[in-house]
């Protein structure tokens, strides 16, 4: 219990002050318009409250990932504790501040756009494609997870395909309409659902009788069933995703770039949001170890139940919560999904309406941009869904990784001090390349060349980047 409250503590302080020190780093401009006033036009461009926009913010990006991925971290022990603040503090606060800032200083454009403009056309169209593809893998999965979820919950009555049709329809709406219209309006009930799920877990964790693990050299051990088929590095970073650090948080932060009315409130809606979503997967986590009893007995319920996450929130909440209590905290498991998956869709259209230079005022053109994006999307409900998950965990890291070099080129263009986000992308670059060479969706290598090829990669990268910045490549924008 102890290191489960240092933890938190941890993550607070982390945000008085290291958030503090990266917005030094920047330099903000109170007096800069920022582009919500500056290309205002009501319908992505509209200045907000900032509490909306942190709210929205936060929801955007506080997906599964927080909760899924936390159950599945927690599978490895306290271990997951340690990356939960470690990551969301000096990888996932740092990607976070700066991918939104960057928005902010070129005008809310696309995460794709932004990294074209820091590393070069050529590495702009290859994060085009990847992240519109990352982005349907994420609408996919945030629509048939939630889907799956309602279904189980209404004893299966009317059928999962009902419930993705539904959720489509609600989808496609909130891509098309003006942000204040629908995403504004709903997501302030869906952050009460949030608040309630998260704080009612945490009251019961203080007051029940459970034991969380403490963080100790012996507990700091891979608790997995099969440690040699699941190595702590590079799986758990890659598994606890959303809750350390998420390229798909550079896809979200550009629509409130679009909203926010000064420079000032960033490093509340950016970093503060990566904060907050880090208590969320430290109490999910902490839950999932000892719901079941223990860490171990949480590897074997996992396994007899096909490791499914769903099931596993499903049962935390209702045992813990009761049943009013689960009810109301399993809204939250169900919103959190669905106010990610409709921004994706969002995102998605705005980085196709960058790339064509496409007006987006009237509605036939959002139309004819959206309509494609969830018949892709649709048709890949038809695919197993562990696969999706898989495929997305994976590429969601690799644009984290992408995008903590953007930001670094960034910094050594100012002249800033860009160790904050040097040190964060090399150890990103070795956690993707090595998962990719280790795990079975990739080359299934021995545990051993996986390490050594994941190092010959990153060496490569860092010595690309080198070249790139400090030979005279990097143009200072």
């Amino acid at each position: 219990m102890i290191s489960f409250l240092l933890s938190i503590v941890v993550l607070v302080v982390g945000y008085f002050t290291y958030g503090v020190f990266l917005e030094k780093v920047l330099g903000i401009d109170r007096q800069r318009k920022t582009p919500a006033y500056e290309l205002r036009d009501d319908i992505d461009f509209t200045p907000l409250p900032t509490w909306k926009v942190f709210m929205i913010q936060f929801l955007n990006i506080a997906g599964l990932g927080p909760i899924f991925g936390a159950i599945a971290g927690a599978m490895f022990g306290p271990s997951a504790f340690l990356w939960i603040v470690l990551g969301s503090i000096f990888a996932g606060a740092t990607h976070d501040y700066f991918s939104g800032m960057l928005s902010v200083r070129h005008n809310g454009l696309s995460i794709s756009e932004v990294v074209g403009i820091y590393l070069g056309p050529g590495v702009k169209q290859l994060m085009r494609a990847f992240t519109i593809v990352l982005l349907i893998f994420v609408g996919t999965v945030f629509l048939v997870g939630p889907a799956k979820i309602i279904d189980g919950l209404t004893s299966e009555s009317m059928g999962v395909s009902f419930w993705v049709m539904l959720i489509l329809v609600y989808y496609f709406l909130s891509t098309l309409l003006p942000i204040d219209k629908l995403i504004g309006k709903l997501y302030p009930i869906f952050g009460v659902a949030m608040l309630i799920m998260a704080v009612g877990l945490l009251v019961v964790l203080m007051v029940g009788d459970y034991h969380i693990p403490e963080l100790t050299g012996a507990n700091l051990t891979n608790m997995t069933l099969n440690p040699e088929e699941t190595p702590i590095f590079p799986v758990l970073f890659v598994t606890i995703a959303c809750g350390a650090i998420s390229g798909f948080h550079a896809t979200q932060s550009p629509l409130m770039a679009r909203c926010m009315r000064n420079e000032a409130n960033g490093r509340s809606i950016f970093s503060g949001t990566m904060i907050t979503e880090g208590v969320v997967a430290l109490i999910w986590a902490a839950a999932a170890m000892v719901c079941f009893g223990n860490v171990t007995n949480l590897n074997e319920t996992m396994a007899a139940n096909n490791n499914n996450a769903a099931w596993a929130a499903n049962e935390i909440t209702l045992s813990m919560l009761g049943s009013v209590g689960g009810v109301l905290a399993v809204l939250g498991i169900i919103a959190a999904p669905i106010t990610s998956g409709d921004t994706a869709f969002r995102s998605c259209r705005l980085i196709l309406a960058d790339i064509f230079k496409m007006d987006q005022k009237k509605y036939v053109k959002r139309f004819y941009i959206s309509l494609p994006l969830f018949v892709i999307a649709y048709a890949l409900t038809q695919v197993d869904f562990g696969i999706i998950w898989r495929y997305f965990a994976w590429s969601n890291q690799t644009l984290a990784s992408v995008v903590l070099w953007t930001i670094t080129a960034f910094l050594i263009s100012k002249g800033k001090f860009y160790m904050v986000s040097l040190v964060p992308a090399i150890f990103m670059t070795m956690v993707c390349s090595t998962y990719i060479l280790i795990a079975p969706e990739g080359f299934s290598l021995p545990n051993i060349y996986a390490y050594w090829g994941g190092a010959l990669i990153t060496s490569c990268v860092t010595a690309l980047f080198s070249w790139y910045a400090f030979k005279g490549k990097l143009q200072v924008t």
